[in-house]
């Protein structure tokens, strides 16, 4: 009688260990990477226009617009562009921390105390801070500046020029009446000043330089020896007959 081979069950699959709880770093950077493989880039704004660059020395920029509405310490509103459009040659804005602090009571009165020869050329001067416009006026009245502060708590001008970190970067920006950008850099209470000193001082030498190439042909003409008057003909024979006459 044959042997009937019977079939041997199939073992059963082992279970999957239990998944590992994620720890609370490990959930962290797994959203963070599911976010910004969603994200747009980061340049991008809220309405997906990208953020424009910030502006360097040479530039040209477009001052229409240009870091939004700030305000005076008087309360005032304005723009970049109204400072622009009330000056003579351009403008000249110091930028601070913080109204009242040691670094920038010594900027604000760098400032002042060569506020003529600073500006006799024509440029304004403006400082500009994210202070409100109580704690400029304050600054203002107390060192006695003879110049007005702006008052930029939403940094929009601040951030545009580029000085913008955890709070504001102490510098200065200097743009002419077309927009073109003349100085722009970080630097200490003096550095600041020195930068706008030797600044206006470079502008003077060059239009003292101009001066005098226009005036040379005056000069010129102005040197030149009158030359004696020649006698006409009819002159000559009255001198001839008058020295006749004489003899």
């Amino acid at each position: 009688m044959p042997v009937e081979l019977r079939k041997r069950k199939a073992p059963a699959p082992v279970p999957e260990p239990p998944a590992k709880k994620q720890s609370k770093a490990s959930k962290v950077a797994t959203k963070v990477k599911a976010a910004v493989k969603g994200k747009p880039a980061k340049s991008a704004n809220a309405n997906g226009a990208s953020k424009p660059a910030k502006p360097v020395v040479g530039d040209t920029i477009t001052l229409d617009g240009f870091g939004g509405e700030i305000e005076t310490n008087d309360g005032d509103k304005t723009t970049l562009k109204a400072l622009v459009d009330e000056s003579k040659s351009g403008v000249v804005i110091f930028l601070y921390p913080k109204a009242s602090t040691p670094g920038c009571t010594k900027q604000a009165c760098l400032f002042r105390d060569s506020y003529e020869s600073l500006t006799e050329g024509g440029l304004a001067i403006y400082g500009l801070s994210a202070d409100s416009p109580k704690a400029n006026t304050t600054f203002k009245t107390k060192q006695k500046l003879p110049y007005t502060l702006l008052c930029d708590p939403s940094a929009t001008l601040i951030d545009a020029l580029g000085f913008k970190a955890k709070g504001t970067t102490r510098g200065v920006f200097v743009v002419d009446k077309a927009g073109k950008v003349l100085l722009i850099e970080p630097g200490s209470p003096a550095g600041t000043f020195d930068a706008v000193k030797k600044l206006v001082a470079e502008s003077e030498g060059a239009a003292a330089k101009a001066e005098p190439a226009a005036d040379k042909p005056e000069e010129k003409a102005a040197e030149k020896p009158e030359e004696e008057a020649k006698p006409t003909n009819g002159d000559a024979v009255e001198e001839k007959k008058a020295d006749g006459e004489a003899e």
